[in-house]
């Protein structure tokens, strides 16, 4: 069984006890989340799309961890008028754990 969710703009694919890693959510490690935005939900035979949502269908899962993805390095630059930037970036991520898909 596996269901297909949105969650803060992006789109995941779930499966009992699978680790994804999303954006990151302001909760502590072990807190229980309800995600009730679910596209598609698949119970081997039975196929169930949303029309945008399934209606019922519910993901039960818990923060594992939050953590730092590696830096990224942005360099703007503009030829000839002496204009360079670096800068860099680390996006934060937490990792939850799925517990439970209900239909």
């Amino acid at each position: 069984m596996y269901a297909l969710f949105e969650y803060k703009g992006k789109q995941y694919k779930a499966e009992k006890d699978a680790l994804i890693q999303v954006d990151k959510i302001d909760a502590e490690d072990g807190a229980k989340v309800d995600i009730d935005s679910v596209l598609l939900v698949s119970d081997g035979d039975k196929i169930s799309v949303g029309a945008p949502y399934v209606k019922g269908a519910k993901i039960s899962a818990v923060v594992e961890n939050s953590i730092r993805d590696k830096k990224v390095l942005v360099f703007k630059y503009k030829s000839k008028k002496d204009y360079h930037r670096l800068i860099g970036h680390r996006q934060e991520y937490t990792n939850i754990r799925v517990k439970d898909i209900t239909l």
